[in-house]
């Protein structure tokens, strides 16, 4: 089965067309700079590049040019876009409504729309990119793959905030998690690559520009590290993570901030971005702080102790571990913060291999010790391929 894998962001969009069944991916890319001018990056046949300037006005040319790259031209890889079955969305907020990917209905539009406040950055945009290609791709099957449906096994005591009860009966406030596509493949993949196969007790570190950490018992996420929204847990890109709610208010009072500009400062202008005043981009602060940059230091020193204390706090929160792992663009490709995190955490029978560490690679790793009693596993995550193979499962009728 062809899936068109789409991941419709605000400005920008994603795609992949892949088989899942066969674990083949025929052609990827971005569409960016959606509403300013339009820019198409394809990838096709094993690694050829193509990059074209389409107006892109709105998402709807942008998909038009996605699916026109695929079926004609230099880019071509289909035939037709009758070629492709079904089209797998990856949709950020599910609220409670959604605990597992669903085929797409007008029922399941109009709970999205409801819980856009929530993501009003992401849902409105993945709506969009639903209703377009329901557009331009008629009676095709359409399903949503939630970014919080994972995290829907958390225990009340774990997604419950300690504010009035009736916050969370009337307007449904307590913690969410993102991220859940990646959590769950990876945490299913280290489950595979461990000898032990029941009572797993397994703790993800999805680390990119957007990052957080979940705790993982046999299968089952029982706490995360964001909350309502992305912005809590971790030091992130451009992201604070968790602030006092005290500092917040005194902030806002001492700089004369509303809440919307507040919030504006703790999503765009904090975490590495704020700290550093460099990048949000870690390599770049990496870069300075070898170069003396105390601020980028700084920036590195709290980013991973960070983590380390959501590691350790989700340890307790398992009784023991048997793996850590690491996954997304910082993750899989900073070795200096890996290390930083696991150093000390030998009582806890996490002690990493500074060699196996230090080794480049784009393939599923252990880069624990001999003698580790728990295992320190680097996985590429691949949210797109949950996407697509949870598509086909709903759509050839696998999966209620």
């Amino acid at each position: 089965m062809l899936v068109f894998v789409l991941n419709a962001g605000s400005s920008s969009l994603k795609y992949q067309l892949m088989n899942p069944v066969i674990k083949k991916v025929f052609a990827s890319g971005i569409c960016e700079r959606i509403g300013i001018d339009g820019v198409l990056k394809h990838e096709y046949a094993d690694g050829k590049k193509l990059v074209l300037n389409v107006p892109m006005p709105t998402h709807k040319e942008a998909i038009s040019a996605v699916l026109s790259t695929l079926t004609a031209g230099e880019g071509k890889v289909i035939d037709s876009i009758n070629d492709i079955e079904a089209i797998g969305h990856r949709t950020v907020h599910g609220g409670e409504e959604f605990a597992s990917s669903v085929l797409i209905t007008p029922e399941v539009i109009e709970t999205m729309k409801r819980l856009s406040p929530l993501a009003p950055l992401h849902n409105p945009a993945n709506i969009l990119g639903i209703e377009i290609c329901q557009e331009l791709m008629p009676g095709k099957p359409n399903v949503g793959v939630f970014d919080t449906a994972f995290h829907q096994t958390m225990p009340d005591y774990a997604y419950m905030y300690a504010l009035p009860y009736e916050m969370y009966a009337k307007h449904g406030i307590r913690k969410y998690g993102f991220h859940g596509t990646s959590h769950y493949f990876v945490s299913n993949e280290a489950r595979g690559m461990l000898e032990k196969k029941q009572n797993t007790r397994i703790v993800v570190c999805h680390l990119g520009n957007g990052s957080s950490v979940s705790a993982v018992l046999n299968g089952k996420c029982i706490d995360t590290s964001m909350g309502l929204t992305p912005i809590q847990g971790l030091m992130m890109g451009t992201r604070s993570g968790d602030v006092g709610a005290g500092a917040l208010q005194y902030m806002m009072a001492k700089e004369n901030l509303t809440i919307d500009q507040a919030l504006d400062i703790m999503n765009k202008k904090s975490g590495i971005l704020g700290v550093s005043g460099k990048s949000s981009d870690l390599r770049e602060v990496l870069e300075g702080m070898q170069n003396g940059d105390d601020r980028c230091r700084l920036a590195v020193d709290m980013v991973a102790y960070i983590i380390k204390k959501y590691v350790g706090s989700y340890v307790a929160a398992l009784d023991g571990i048997d793996a850590l792992c690491f996954t997304g663009g910082i993750g899989e490709n900073a070795a200096l913060i890996r290390e930083k995190v696991c150093a000390g955490l030998d009582s806890m029978g996490l002690v990493i291999d500074p060699v196996k560490n230090d080794r480049r690679s784009s393939v599923a790793r252990d880069i624990s010790t001999n003698g580790s009693t728990a295992r320190i596993f680097v996985i590429p995550t691949q949210e797109e391929y949950v996407i697509a193979n949870d598509t086909y499962n709903i759509v050839s009728g696998r999966q209620n």
